[in-house]
C-alpha cells in the first residue's frame, strides 16, 4: 500500500476532489464504473465542485474518503452516501431502512492491489457503523454485471449479492448488480 493516510475530505480540498474524479473517469474501466463522463464532469462548473466537497466533508448524508500519499497527492477515494428510510434513492426507490451506499470507488491503477482499496472500504465502513440515531442497517453498492475484477474484490471484502437487480441508468440492456454488508 505504500505511505498513505486514509481521511476524510476536506470541505477545501474541491479542486482535489474534481481532479481525482476525472481521472478515474479517464480509467479504460469507467465505462462500467461509473454514471458520468469526463465531458460531463469536465463541465460541470467550479461551485458544484466546491459543493460536493462541503457535503462530502461534514454531516450525515455523505462522506469522502481518500488515500493521501506522503507528497500530498491523492491516490484512491471512495464516498459513502447515507440513504434514510423513506427517502428515494437514485433509482426512485423509496428506502424501507436506513442504510449507507457507496459510490465513486476508485484507485490509480498503479496502487491496484495492494491494499489501498480496502483500507478506503474499512474507512467507509467505520463511519457509516459509528452513526447514530438512527443507525445504518447495512451498507450497499451496485456493480455492473460485466466488472468482475469489482465484484469479486468487493466479495474479498465482505459484500454479498442480494440478489436485486436494476438497469444501467444510460444503457437499459445492461445491468447493475446489488451487493451488501450488514451492519456487524
Amino acid at each position: 500500500m505504500g505511505q498513505h493516510v486514509i481521511r476524510a475530505v476536506r470541505a477545501d480540498e474541491w479542486q482535489k476532489i474534481k481532479d481525482l474524479r476525472i481521472a478515474a473517469l479517464e480509467d479504460p474501466a469507467a465505462p462500467i464504473a461509473f454514471l458520468e463522463t469526463v465531458e460531463q464532469a469536465a463541465e460541470k462548473p467550479d461551485s458544484f465542485w466546491q459543493d460536493r466537497a462541503a457535503g462530502a466533508s461534514h454531516g450525515r448524508s455523505a462522506r469522502q474518503f481518500v488515500a493521501e500519499a506522503e507528497d500530498g497527492s491523492w491516490d484512491g477515494s471512495v464516498v459513502m452516501l447515507v440513504e434514510e428510510a423513506g427517502e428515494a434513492d437514485y433509482f426512485g426507490e423509496v428506502m424501507d431502512r436506513h442504510q449507507g451506499h457507496l459510490v465513486g470507488v476508485y484507485v490509480r491503477p498503479e496502487h491496484r492491489g495492494n491494499g489501498l482499496a480496502g483500507a478506503l472500504f474499512e474507512a467507509a465502513l467505520e463511519w457509516a457503523w459509528s452513526l447514530e440515531a438512527p443507525t445504518l442497517e447495512r451498507v450497499r453498492l451496485y456493480v455492473h454485471e460485466r466488472n468482475e475484477r469489482a465484484a469479486a474484490f468487493y466479495r474479498r471484502v465482505g459484500f454479498e449479492p442480494t440478489g436485486r437487480v436494476v438497469p444501467m441508468p444510460g444503457d437499459p440492456s445492461a445491468k447493475e448488480r446489488e451487493y451488501a454488508i450488514p451492519r456487524p
